[in-house]
């Protein structure tokens, strides 16, 4: 509920801050006294549409603050968390215009858009006037206040889960079947590009394995040429070994008449024979290593280029024909099996369609029933406020073919206003006063469900006295037994049965002129709001009953209004 309300530099308003508390608090002044100053004010606070011209004229800016005691699952502190404020059972909403038309809005002193000061004020507050509309005229709002009033809550969540579950099924069915109809359409090129793949089958990395071993027999084919020549300087009857073969031969044959001379020339022959030996056996050696089969370079140079030729028709790399062909194996296979999934898919958004349709019609019956109860109650609520002829009605068009989150449902108030008249919309056929009426009978029927803690009624009252008057009192005070009432009124019977009085008044101050000369004086007029008790608060009642002349009559009877209101 509203706890302090703090207004700086608004209008009339220098600087005022209001305490509150539960119950039913009325507002009471003369007409002009600054009562649409304090609520405009409000408004502000909440989110409402902010203008230079609430800035008291020589001011660069004025501010409102409004500060609210909440539970801490209310949906205004849900709201606040879900824009990264710290909210825990209180909530400070506060609003600065300035002179040039700019606005700045805040929550808990977190800066905040004017859309989100709005959505949560809109969760805190309900302002009702003879004009003020908007809780009627939208039908999803009586349609939510339906729900409320017949304990739908739980009802409605779990019908709206149904119909995100049929959505998502039907998502689902839609998306499979364009998957297959697009997969048929390019069944003739899925068969033959996987025929393609298949014959050729390509694996992971063989572009690159095949490439490394061309070059490798391309680079081994010119080292073979050098290896062969080199091998020539050892064969034939010309080579470098016969040639030493035969020296070493004529030396050992005269080695028997000069040893000690030819022993050393011999074995350096001898050793060298060895190392030529050994290096026409490593030649031999390299040169079968270099050797290949040319067959093997001609397989190898077609396969990439059966590869390369294949990557260039479908616009991708060699590496990804293997995954190119493991997608167009799962194309082919959604064509054979996608029959099945759909029929399947088509199965699941048939039973999920089923069970929304089965949930929204007892949702639609458990309507209807709590419409019937919450008219006949309205309709008692209205013949003590001289509304003895009218009926209220909860129209309910149901639709299965247009079904939403919420049900089948179109609920619409509508009233009857007289005998014999036609009935239609509540905003339509109810004029100011009559829809304030039907308001409040609907506002006290419901209490605290579907209702934002604090209520604000502007002038109800207006146009009614004696017994009506009194009826409007005391359906407020009822009405604040279970949520927060500000009433705005005229009426001395509501204003007896307020908990806490606040009387608003207009008069002229004094104040400085200028800074140059500090003795002189002006006069300007503000806004003042004065709490009321005992004496004082009869007095306002009594001024309220006489006018601008308060008799003893008048005293008398405002001591027995705040008697029978006790």
């Amino acid at each position: 509920m509203l706890v302090r309300l703090s207004i700086r530099d608004i209008v009339l308003i220098d600087a005022l801050d209001l305490d509150f508390s539960g119950g039913l608090t009325t507002l009471t002044g003369e007409t002009g006294a600054g009562k649409s100053i304090l609520l405009d004010a409000f408004v502000l606070a909440l989110g409402g549409r902010g203008d230079a011209a609430l800035v008291r004229a020589g001011q660069a800016q004025g501010e409102v603050r409004a500060s609210f005691e909440t539970r801490d699952d209310h949906p205004a502190n849900l709201k606040a968390r879900e824009l990264g404020i710290a909210a825990n059972g209180e909530l400070i909403l506060r609003r600065a215009q300035t002179a040039d038309g700019r606005t700045r809005a805040y929550v808990n002193d977190t800066p905040v858009s004017a859309q989100a000061l709005r959505a949560i004020g809109q969760e805190l507050v309900e302002i009702h006037c003879q004009h003020d509309e908007r809780a009627m005229v939208d039908p999803a709002a009586h349609r939510q206040l339906v729900d409320a009033h017949g304990g739908l809550t739980r009802q409605v969540e779990a019908l709206r889960a149904l119909h995100g579950a049929m959505q998502a099924a039907r998502r689902a069915l839609k998306e499979e079947e364009e998957r297959l109809a697009k997969a048929r359409a390019d069944a003739d090129y899925l068969r033959h590009a996987h025929a393609e793949l298949t014959e050729l089958a390509p694996e992971p990395g063989e572009e690159e394995r095949l490439a490394e071993r061309r070059l490798a027999m391309q680079r081994a084919e010119k080292v073979a040429v050098d290896l062969r020549d080199a091998l020539g300087d050892f064969e034939g009857d010309h080579s470098i070994v016969w040639s030493l073969a035969q020296a070493a031969r004529r030396l050992e044959r005269r080695a028997t008449q000069a040893a000690e001379l030819l022993d050393p020339p011999l074995r350096a022959l001898s050793s060298a024979l060895d190392a030529l030996g050994l290096a026409q056996q490593s030649l031999e050696e390299a040169l079968d290593a270099a050797n290949f089969d040319p067959r093997e370079l001609e397989n190898i140079e077609e396969r990439l280029f059966a590869l390369r030729g294949l990557a260039r028709k479908h616009r991708i790399s060699v590496d990804a024909l293997p995954d190119l062909a493991r997608r167009i194996a799962e194309g082919i296979a959604l064509i054979e099996a996608g029959e099945a999934r759909v029929a399947a898919l088509a199965r699941e958004a048939e039973d999920a369609v089923r069970a929304y349709n089965v949930a929204a019609l007892e949702l639609s019956h458990a309507r209807r029933m709590a419409a019937k109860k919450l008219d006949a109650l309205v309709d008692a609520e209205l013949k003590p406020l001289k509304l003895e002829g009218a009926h209220f009605h909860t129209t309910i068009a149901s639709d299965p073919e247009s079904g939403g989150p919420e049900g089948i449902d179109r609920v619409e108030f509508w009233v009857q206003t007289n005998p014999g008249s036609r009935p239609g919309p509540l905003t339509k056929v109810a004029s100011g006063g009559e829809l304030a009426r039907f308001l409040l009978a609907l506002k006290v029927v419901l209490a605290d469900r579907g209702s934002a803690p604090t209520l604000v009624f502007d002038e109800i009252d207006t146009g009614v006295g004696g017994a009506v008057a009194d009826a409007i009192g005391q359906r407020l005070a009822r009405l604040a037994a279970r949520v927060q009432v500000l009433a705005v009124t005229h009426a001395p019977q509501v204003a007896a049965r307020a908990t806490a009085h606040l009387r608003i008044a207009k008069g002229a101050i004094s104040e400085k002129a200028s800074a140059k000369n500090e003795n002189a004086r002006e006069k300007r007029v503000a806004t003042s709001v004065t709490p009321l008790v005992h004496e004082e608060r009869q007095e306002e009642i009594a001024r309220m009953l006489a006018g601008a002349t308060i008799t003893d009559e008048a005293r008398a009877a405002a001591a027995r209004l705040l008697k029978g209101a006790g």
